[in-house]
């Protein structure tokens, strides 16, 4: 059973606690984070969801995503996601999302991180009850997997944005 932690509006903390499953109530909203993990080459890491998870199951999404824990910071639930999910460390201490996305009852934090060189998907340890598969999708590939109905129904243009993003903070580009 997870608990999380209620804001206000503003991304305050309001003191309370609700139990996953549970109705929010009005002006209630909660943290989701996303990591989205890139290689040297451009590519995104894409996990396969389990057939039997609730909620788009057997379908291709992010590399990791999920809901920070009461107590937890953006940058600390991020970090337990993705070793849990997919049995990687990494280290987000004073790492900002390079993205924020309000939804209806929340705030999705975005981070975008490059792994280094030497990462080894047959290392990962994937989350029996979450994860099937992961493999590198470049962004044509993401994209047309959302089209097919494949991948999560993301809007095409954050999964471009977050493409463009990497390796940068900001909403300027610093490419030019």
């Amino acid at each position: 059973m997870e608990i999380w932690d209620i804001y206000d509006k503003n991304r305050n903390l309001t003191g309370k606690t609700m139990k996953r499953g549970e109705p929010f109530e009005k002006d209630e909203y909660h943290l989701v984070i996303h990591v989205c993990l890139f290689n040297e080459k451009g590519e995104m890491l894409i996990q396969h969801r389990q057939p039997f998870k609730s909620g788009w199951s057997n379908m291709w999404d992010i590399t990791v995503g999920g809901s920070a824990l009461s107590g937890e910071t953006s940058q600390q639930a991020a970090e337990r996601e993705v070793l849990e999910e997919i049995g990687y460390a990494i280290d987000l201490h004073g790492v900002r999302p390079s993205l924020t996305a309000n939804f209806e009852v929340g705030f999705d934090d975005y981070y975008l991180v490059e792994v280094d060189l030497d990462f080894d998907l047959n290392q990962l340890k994937l989350q029996r009850e979450e994860v099937q598969n992961v493999k590198w999708a470049n962004r044509g590939e993401i994209l047309r997997m959302i089209g097919e109905e494949t991948f999560i129904p993301y809007h095409t243009s954050l999964i471009e944005l977050l493409f463009d993003m990497r390796k940068q903070m900001g909403a300027h580009n610093m490419k030019v």
